[in-house]
C-alpha cells in the first residue's frame, strides 16, 4: 500500500485514458470534486456516493488506484488546457478518518499534450 503523501513528495505522476484516471497511491476518499476552475459562476460536480457505479467506479491494484468517471467521456477535453481539475478530499489509508487534521485535498491536473497527471496536496481547494 502506497500513501499519497509519499507518492506526491517523490514527484510521482498519474496518468489517464479517456475517462479513467490512474493514481500512484492508495487513500480513503471522502468526496471528489470534478469540474471547471471554481468561481462564483462555475461550481464543480461533487461525488460523495462511492458505491454508485453509474457515476464512479474505483479499483485498487497493489500500488495504484483507478477511478473511472462514467458520466464523462474524455476528461482531457473537459478539463485539459487549464480548464479544470479533479479534487480528492481524502485521508491516508489506515489513518483516523474522524480526525480533521488527517483530511487533505489532492489536486489532480491534466497536462495539455500528454496523458500524464500532475498531483499536489492543496490547503484550500477554493483558492487555486
Amino acid at each position: 500500500m502506497k500513501s499519497f503523501t509519499t507518492a506526491i513528495n517523490n514527484g510521482e505522476h498519474g496518468f489517464f485514458v479517456k475517462n479513467s484516471v490512474f493514481l500512484p497511491f492508495h487513500c480513503e476518499i471522502i468526496s471528489i470534486w470534478i469540474g471547471k476552475e471554481m468561481s462564483l459562476i462555475s461550481t464543480p460536480d461533487v461525488i460523495t456516493d462511492m458505491g454508485d457505479h453509474s457515476v464512479l467506479s474505483i479499483r485498487e491494484g497493489e500500488c495504484y488506484t483507478n477511478l473511472v468517471f462514467r458520466k464523462w467521456n474524455d476528461l482531457s477535453k473537459e478539463l485539459g488546457h487549464h480548464k479544470g481539475h479533479i479534487i480528492l478530499h481524502a485521508v491516508e489509508k489506515g489513518i483516523d478518518i474522524f480526525c480533521k487534521e488527517n483530511h487533505h485535498y489532492i489536486r489532480i491536473g491534466f497536462h495539455d499534450h500528454t496523458k500524464e497527471l500532475s498531483l499536489e496536496v492543496v490547503d484550500n481547494p477554493f483558492n487555486l
